[in-house]
């Protein structure tokens, strides 16, 4: 069976679109982001970078450009190749989080990045991607074991325990909850027990909880979350600021451009807390259309999700339900975040934050999601066989 990219043609010649209502969510989060990153970073760049105010947007539409190019090719490749080449990946993934910790770049007293060159490398956001591929396929090998024998739920767990502890040794607490939640929502939908799912959840809600306040800096921002006002000028500062952000806001906004945080007031206006500004220039209705687009964006995830389910065609089930969890946990912690309802973590917003990585990432995710919807409809249309779109990988792997 030969696989293409291009449109795919049934007997009475209609062509068979990606899924339009995704792509045009995504294109409409990349083109407020680059919008949002223009007006967030060119006071900041001007001041760091002598004069040179769009140091940041050219390197934006440079990540844009290489996100899309590298989404082309993901989106001509069959799904059977990640099922495939799932565990390779995780491994490869763990190797690079330890290479992380030796021989990593600290930013902002985290050891989160590796240099190669000019680049650099977030490893944290690659095991988010990777992590989704090989639950996924875990779900397709042991369904029964998942489902009918507490081992089967335990060893999962053993692995997400150790990417864990490699990203709070960064430390990454924010990536470490997205990779756990997401886990734990594809687990739950594999099949696994209520009972276990529960248990599991209070247990890792506490060992988090413990974890949170075992370190004064992280004791200290759970005591700033709960009330920022109490040190504005200190700890406080970054959420008090987002917090004014969102209130000079209001309803309607100040107006593109017209946001007073970004000028040196917020830090990390342009990555970690866009989202700030957004509500500050757009106001609650630019709040309210971005939250919209990230649950049709989720929707659309489940509804491909349960289309491939009902095909029998289980592994491209589960990889689009777990994008879609990953990408719309991420942007609700992240909002959740600059609006002061959670603890500050450092957490991008997907598709409009600042960051090559984190949109290459989450571009390479939204392309598998459109690569599954394609099959989907290739199978529906007969062009394509449940066996030729999915493959049998359950013998002889304990993965």
């Amino acid at each position: 069976m030969s696989y293409s990219m291009s449109l795919s043609k049934n007997v009475s010649g209609q062509p068979i679109w990606y899924d339009r209502t995704l792509v045009a969510v995504v294109i409409i989060l990349m083109a407020t982001g680059l919008i949002m990153v223009t007006s967030s970073s060119m006071h900041y760049a001007q001041n760091i970078f002598s004069g040179h105010s769009y140091h940041f947007v050219n390197r934006h539409i440079v990540y844009l450009l290489i996100t899309l190019s590298v989404s082309i090719f993901v989106l001509s490749q069959p799904i059977i190749k990640w099922q495939k080449y799932g565990t390779y990946l995780l491994v490869l993934g763990l190797l690079l989080l330890v290479l992380v910790l030796l021989t990593g770049r600290s930013v902002n007293g985290s050891i989160r990045v590796l240099a190669l060159g000019p680049l650099t490398l977030q490893v944290s956001e690659l095991i988010k991607l990777f992590v989704v591929v090989y639950i996924a396929g875990y779900l397709v090998r042991r369904t029964d074991e998942l489902q009918t024998q507490l081992k089967g739920f335990i060893k999962p767990l053993g692995v997400l325990a150790l990417i864990s502890g490699l990203l709070l040794l960064e430390p990454d607490f924010g990536a470490t909850v997205v990779v756990l939640s997401t886990s734990l929502a594809m687990l739950f939908l594999g099949g696994a027990r209520l009972w276990q799912f529960i248990g599991l959840t209070i247990g890792v809600g506490g060992t988090l909880a413990v974890i949170a306040v075992s370190q004064p800096y992280r004791m200290q921002r759970l005591l700033t979350f709960l009330d920022p006002w109490s040190d504005p000028f200190g700890s406080g500062y970054q959420l008090t600021q987002s917090l004014i952000a969102f209130g000079r806001g209001s309803v309607f906004g100040q107006g593109l451009g017209n946001s007073l945080q970004k000028l040196s007031y917020l830090p990390e206006a342009h990555t970690d807390f866009v989202f700030a500004v957004l509500a500050e220039e757009l106001g609650l209705i630019g709040v309210f259309i971005i939250m919209v687009l990230f649950f049709i964006l989720f929707f659309r995830a489940m509804k491909i999700g349960r289309v491939a389910l009902l095909q029998q065609r289980a592994y491209s089930a589960y990889l689009a339900y777990g994008i879609g969890f990953w990408l719309t946990f991420q942007a609700l912690i992240n909002i959740g975040v600059t609006s002061g309802a959670l603890p500050t973590k450092g957490l991008t917003l997907p598709f409009i934050s600042y960051g090559g990585n984190s949109l290459l990432v989450c571009g390479i995710a939204i392309a598998i999601l459109l690569r599954v919807d394609f099959e989907n409809k290739l199978v529906d249309r007969k062009l394509l066989s449940v066996k030729d779109s999915e493959l049998d990988i359950s013998g002889g792997n304990n993965g």
